[in-house]
């Protein structure tokens, strides 16, 4: 931590004595204005290099590893608590999105990775659903994604929680289950983040339902809740020991409902370990 009254004289000073004369940078983490002040101040030449730091964090060291496990453990604990909120009687989307929060957070103890999202029946096909004042019903279906911070770690899960007497929505819930089953059973190190995503988009595709999958299989978390390898079907990225990433495939049924299951996992030993 640098502390300066000046603190572009105090890294000018830091550079030259370190005899400095390029400095890497991200143009997508560096506005304009930011990128045209410190290229006058600072003596050196400033390189851009897109995507940096997430690259470089793309394979987490095994301390990292135990901090997004405890992440992980916490996050998923809290979601049992929000299960819970599927009694409360009379409750609202808003309503039920703002007592996720506080869960996650234990009453802001922890910081969470996002804002979460909390959507019940229709508003469940839309993967980014904005929550509502459409209240929950009886026989609602109600889609959960969120996570917390840990250490400066995210956690990032999302739960659907089905009416198991409503046949399509059971049919689904069991297309996207066996999606994420068979990519986490079948990543490896080595394996090219598209053909992971085409391992979990082809059962989808199989079942009828491709069209109804609307975005990639999972991303990678850390210190970001986004960040590399991203697993999708453009993707170019190669799943690397310690790479920690989602894996969630879903099926939404627009005006209908929608299902996603989400988890974290590492790749360790050569292949994909739950976290």
């Amino acid at each position: 931590m640098i502390i300066s009254k000046n603190i572009y004289q105090s890294l000018n000073k830091i550079i030259k004595k370190s005899k400095i004369n390029k400095i890497k940078f991200d143009p997508y983490e560096l506005s304009l204005g930011a990128y045209e002040i410190v290229q006058k101040k600072i003596n050196a030449k400033f390189l851009k290099k897109p995507h940096i730091f997430k690259l470089q964090r793309a394979c987490k060291q095994p301390h990292e590893i135990e901090l997004l496990k405890k992440a992980i453990s916490i996050g998923r604990q809290r979601f049992k608590n929000i299960k819970k909120l599927l009694k409360t009687d009379n409750i609202n989307e808003l309503e039920f999105n703002y007592k996720t929060k506080e869960i996650l957070s234990s009453k802001g103890k922890l910081e969470i990775s996002f804002e979460p999202i909390t959507a019940f029946d229709k508003n469940s096909a839309k993967p980014h659903a904005i929550p509502t004042k459409d209240k929950l019903q009886n026989d609602s279906i109600v889609l959960v994604d969120g996570g917390v911070k840990y250490q400066h770690y995210c956690s990032d899960r999302t739960e659907t929680f089905i009416n198991p007497k409503n046949t399509l929505q059971q049919k689904v819930y069991d297309i996207v289950q066996k999606a994420q089953h068979t990519a986490i059973k079948k990543a490896k190190t080595g394996m090219k983040a598209k053909e992971l995503d085409k391992i979990a988009r082809d059962i989808i595709t199989k079942a009828g339902y491709e069209k109804y999958f609307s975005h990639s299989l999972g991303h990678g978390v850390g210190l970001d809740v986004h960040e590399y390898p991203i697993i999708s079907q453009k993707s170019t990225d190669i799943l690397e020991e310690g790479a920690v990433f989602t894996i969630e495939p879903g099926i939404y049924l627009p005006d209908n409902f929608g299902v996603r299951i989400e988890d974290c996992v590492v790749i360790r030993d050569g292949k994909a370990e739950l976290l």
